[in-house]
């Protein structure tokens, strides 16, 4: 069947951004593919061929879905509940964050259980009052993991923070919260605990240079071409949103259109129909403010953003159903990118991508190494 709707993942694109990144960091790169890999789909190929080291997700969920997809480097996962699959995770060498005791508890309790040491990463809160250990418990937990390693449960790979202004580079928190992080490391090393790896920084604090410093750089946004900063140019975009015309027509001036009527044509006009909404993941506060490029021009969605489906208005061209209409791309043949639907709808680019439902086909187009001039271009299901 004919899919209304495509999303092409332009997998060249993801390729050049994780090489950028991995020189930028000196090879110390994991990947951070969560949330579908931000709406990318099947990508690990792609950044581990390209230098990426490991892979960074949320849940253990996604990391096994890793390594049932034969991702063998190192996965790290850091927001789980206590009574995740733990015990799957150690199995399956997938490394955890712990952001307090109760969770090491856990961990630990699951190790006796499959006979196996768990890979751990003890997490640290900065500053953001979100995921982590509060400073002020800190000691506490570098103390029990310190007891725990002993009898063999567990072993501590790394220890891990976040940067909340870290795409306000000048912003004095950073450095407030790099001293927090610092202080983290000097009190797990007075315990004994030495890291093999200490990372901090996400993909702002990569590029902005605000963590900097430390052993791994975790980069998800910049692989699909998204700087938070706003202070990069190297980064390329790596989605098209396609869809197809269902129908047209001509109104006459003072039609309405959608729900409520509150867009009214002020002059006769064509209008062809998407069979895309919200339900696709189209934020609905775009509504009276996005465009697609339709016939190399862009053109106003005009009337509210329904579940199903938006109205555009093409002026003088009637569009023939079936022709295709591209809402958001790379922005080279002039339409609207992903950083234009998030300023129509207040938001982040982050959210864009990675809300793309799952109506919409996949597709993935993959450049052939250098040797090669061909593309490839296949259908993946999610991880």
């Amino acid at each position: 069947m004919t899919a209304t709707s495509t999303l092409l993942v332009h997998d060249d694109a993801v390729r050049a951004n994780t090489r950028h990144f991995a020189a930028l960091t000196g090879r110390r790169l994991m990947a951070v593919l969560k949330a579908d890999a931000f709406g990318h789909g099947s990508i690990a190929d792609s950044v581990l061929q390209s230098g990426a080291r490991s892979i960074g997700v949320t849940s253990i969920e996604e990391a096994l879905a890793l390594r049932r997809a034969g991702v063998r480097v190192p996965v790290l996962s850091w927001l789980n509940v206590v009574d995740s699959d733990i015990a799957a995770a150690i199995v399956a060498g997938v490394d955890l964050a712990v952001p307090g005791p109760e969770m090491l508890h856990a961990i630990a309790r699951a190790g006796r259980d499959v006979g196996r040491p768990a890979r751990v990463h003890l997490h640290v809160d900065v500053g953001m009052a979100r995921d982590g250990c509060p400073p002020e418990e800190w000691r506490a937990l570098c103390d029990l993991a310190r007891e725990l390693r002993a009898t063999d449960l567990l072993r501590i790979v790394g220890v891990m923070g976040h940067l909340s202004c870290a795409d306000r580079p000048d912003d004095d928190q950073n450095a407030r919260e790099r001293g927090v992080f610092d202080a983290a490391l000097r009190t797990a090393r007075r315990r004994g605990i030495v890291p093999a790896v200490a990372h901090l920084a996400a993909t702002a604090a990569t590029v902005t240079g605000t963590g900097t410093g430390y052993d791994l750089h975790r980069v998800g946004a910049g692989l699909f071409g998204i700087d938070p900063s706003g202070t990069s140019d190297a980064l390329r975009p790596a989605l098209t949103l396609t869809s197809r015309v269902v129908s047209s027509r001509v109104v006459a001036a003072g039609t309405g259109v959608g729900y409520g009527l509150d867009h009214v044509v002020p002059r006769r006009t064509a209008l062809a129909l998407l069979p895309v909404g919200y339900g696709d993941g189209l934020p609905r506060t775009a509504s009276h403010r996005a465009e697609v490029l339709v016939r190399g021009r862009r053109r106003p969605i005009v009337g509210r953003i329904s579940m199903d489906m938006v109205v555009v208005d093409t002026g003088d061209d009637r569009i023939r159903p079936g022709e295709s209409v591209t809402l958001f791309g790379p922005g080279d043949g002039g339409e609207p990118t992903v950083a234009d639907w998030a300023r129509w709808a207040d938001t982040i680019p982050h959210e864009i991508v990675t809300r793309i439902g799952s109506r919409v086909a996949r597709v993935h187009r993959t450049t052939a190494p250098a040797a090669e001039t061909h593309h490839q271009e296949t259908r993946h299901d999610r991880l």
